[in-house]
């Protein structure tokens, strides 16, 4: 019957986590659509974003948007072992991992969304609405796995539990401090302002998403129900065995 059981959790923990990678994805990719509608990164991307143009120009090492990204959640988990000290979990070190597959996510976005590139200004609203509501429906269904944490949400938790402020608080101020240092990157590295990094969508993106996550929150039962979903996984490998099977005996 233990046995029963642990085999029920373990599928569980599998299923919750394939989930979660899909909500990964959706996040990364509405990510890579808010840049390339040329109106402003997300907020989250915006440092990373910097550093990537400044490396196209041989200012920095030239690195992936994935690859800084991974970078910065290394500096907020890095941050947050600093916050908490010994009241720090060992097993929220698993963001680092959740930071480089998002990295990774991230990366293919940016090649899937390279058709997306347009001077149409019609176009570009759209896509910064589209990639800002991709976003905001990718970190509902995070928060709905109930997992670990990304990083950029791990920091002002920690904040937050330092400090006895709300959560929403400290992710504002945490927020302005990532953008505020995209900002300073953009004038160290180009002298001057870049719109494509820091503009209209950065802003229409950190407020529209706040509101969109509570609107969708309150109709994810469809994901809620999938979440409790019980998927035969034996059953799935063991039919595409047989298929294998049958393919390699023609």
């Amino acid at each position: 019957m233990d046995i029963a059981v642990d085999k029920q959790r373990i599928i569980g923990f599998i299923w919750q986590h394939i989930l979660l990678l899909l909500s990964l994805f959706l996040l990364a990719l509405g990510v890579a659509i808010c840049i390339r509608s040329s109106l402003g990164s997300s907020v989250i991307s915006a440092l990373p974003y910097s550093f990537t143009l400044a490396g196209e120009d041989g200012l920095v090492p030239q690195l992936t948007l994935g690859m800084y990204t991974n970078i910065l959640n290394v500096l907020l988990v890095l941050g947050q072992i600093i916050v908490l000290r010994k009241n720090f979990n060992p097993i929220q070190l698993l963001q680092l991992f959740i930071g480089v597959v998002f990295g990774v996510l991230i990366d293919l976005s940016i090649i899937m969304t390279t058709v997306l590139i347009t001077s149409n200004i019609m176009v570009q609203l759209l896509e910064m609405v589209a990639g800002s509501s991709i976003m905001a429906l990718g970190v509902a269904m995070e928060i709905r796995c109930a997992s670990i944490t990304m990083p950029g949400e791990g920091l002002p938790a920690a904040l937050s539990k330092l400090t006895g402020k709300p959560f929403a608080n400290m992710k504002i101020n945490v927020d302005l401090c990532l953008v505020l240092s995209a900002i300073i990157s953009m004038f160290i590295f180009f002298g001057t302002w870049r719109w494509n990094i820091v503009g209209v969508g950065t802003l229409f993106a950190a407020i529209y998403c706040g509101m969109a996550v509570k609107f969708i929150n309150k109709r994810l039962d469809w994901f809620d129900r999938l979440l409790g979903y019980q998927p035969g996984f034996r059953r799935y490998f063991f039919g595409l065995a047989q298929y294998l099977q049958t393919r390699l005996h023609k």
